[in-house]
């Protein structure tokens, strides 16, 4: 495979359906239950792996993130990061330049740097021909985030545990308009809160009884950011409306785009936005399929 040639992958957002914080551990990680689900809206990571014989690239092994992130150093991205981890787990030889396409907010909920941290391990996996299986890439997605595993399975799931331990799911799926107001929430400050509700009681998940469940996250954000407070209140008076993750992106349900769309068209001066549908399977594993086969010939 021509090793000159960027490649590109998704890396989709999800939705927590529902978040449940059942207990925490004494390392500080929170037991959570929760359905993630993905959408059909992605930033997209454009990949070329390098090696000794690549006379472009001086630093041969290196990993290079082409697009910074402005006030995040690279070895504290996690697109770096995962590369990396990979690289030296495998002890491959290669290294990476990589682009990054960002569209999804940052600080929204959204899994953005989980996904880009996923979407690089099966990708180089892949590139680099270093044949780990996809629990091994799960395995070590661990060691960046807990919302890693999700994203490298790709399923739709009931996640439990610190969200490693995966039941696939298939809950309905739907339009959703997913809007941002002008604020960013730390993941940090909302699990290290001490008014967090920590002990939600466990479930017998079902997708049918799906819309009968909460975000534990949602009640802590709405006390202490006014302008989430303030969305989901006009949202709701629109359609069935929850925040994802710890926030600060809320979901707004639709049977259709249309209707999405139209709600959108009267959001609030200010509010980022986006209409996406709801996905069961992560496009990402197509676009690693469509390398393996360009591998073989």
């Amino acid at each position: 495979m021509n090793n000159q040639v960027f490649h590109s992958f998704p890396a989709p957002a999800k939705l927590n359906l529902f978040l449940h914080i059942v207990g925490q551990l004494d390392n500080g990680y929170h037991q959570l239950e929760t359905v993630f689900q993905f959408l059909d809206h992605s930033d997209t990571l454009h990949i070329r792996a390098t090696s000794t014989n690549d006379n472009i690239n001086q630093h041969k092994t290196a990993i290079t993130l082409l697009t910074p992130i402005p006030n995040v150093n690279n070895s504290d991205n996690l697109i770096v990061k995962a590369a990396l981890l990979l690289q030296e787990h495998t002890q491959c030889q290669q290294g990476a330049e990589i682009k990054l396409e960002k569209i999804l907010p940052m600080g929204g909920g959204l899994g953005g740097g989980s996904s880009n941290a996923a979407t690089v391990l099966l990708a180089l996996n892949a590139l680099w021909n270093t044949q780990l299986s996809i629990e091994e890439l799960a395995n070590l997605g661990v060691k960046l985030g807990a919302d890693v595993p999700i994203f490298v399975h790709g399923y739709a799931a009931f996640a439990q545990g610190i969200g490693e331990q995966l039941t696939p799911a298939s809950p309905k799926i739907y339009w959703y308009l997913v809007s941002k107001p002008d604020c960013s929430i730390s993941t940090q400050s909302v699990f290290t809160a001490e008014d967090l509700t920590r002990d939600t009681a466990t479930i017998r998940y079902s997708d049918i009884d799906i819309e009968n469940y909460h975000n534990d996250c949602q009640t802590w954000v709405i006390k202490h950011y006014p302008e989430v407070a303030k969305l989901l209140g006009w949202l709701i008076e629109y359609a069935p409306s929850q925040m994802t993750g710890t926030g600060a992106c809320i979901f707004s349900r639709f049977d259709s785009e249309k209707e999405a769309i139209d709600v959108q068209s009267q959001l609030p001066h200010g509010i980022e936005s986006f209409v996406a549908k709801g996905l069961n399977q992560s496009p990402v594993h197509s676009a690693i399929a469509a390398i393996e086969k360009i591998k073989r010939g």
